[in-house]
């Protein structure tokens, strides 16, 4: 059974690539474009790893990623911040609202597969 990766980016060219890049690694990924499809989606499938958009219509990101730390069988899953804000702070922000992680945006192709694995290894 191969690991399942949750993706939530409103984008869906962002969606696109960050889940083809996970599925040519063998990953299961599953998608959302938005903080509500996420939280039905988490009602059905316990993810080993949610990689979360901060800037999502309606709940952002980080709301989002507040509400799940704080849901019994689901706390533990690490949540990834993806962003495309790299400004002095946003990193810290995103962490303190309880993401385990930060990857900035565009993604690096090259590196992404790599930076998953980690993320996963540290889970």
């Amino acid at each position: 059974m191969s690991t399942c990766i949750l993706v939530v980016d409103d984008n869906p060219i962002n969606l696109k690539l960050a889940s083809e890049l996970l599925e040519m690694e063998g990953y299961e990924v599953l998608r959302a474009s938005d903080a509500e499809e996420a939280q039905s989606i988490l009602g059905e499938a316990r993810p080993e790893l949610i990689l979360m958009d901060i800037a999502l219509p309606g709940m952002d990101g980080l709301a989002l990623t507040r509400k799940l730390k704080s849901t019994p069988g689901l706390a533990h899953v690490p949540i990834i911040a993806l962003s495309a804000f790299a400004m002095k702070g946003d990193e810290e922000k995103a962490l303190a609202s309880g993401c385990d992680g930060y990857i900035t945006k565009p993604i690096n192709t090259r590196t992404f597969p790599t930076q998953i694995k980690g993320h996963l290894r540290r889970a």
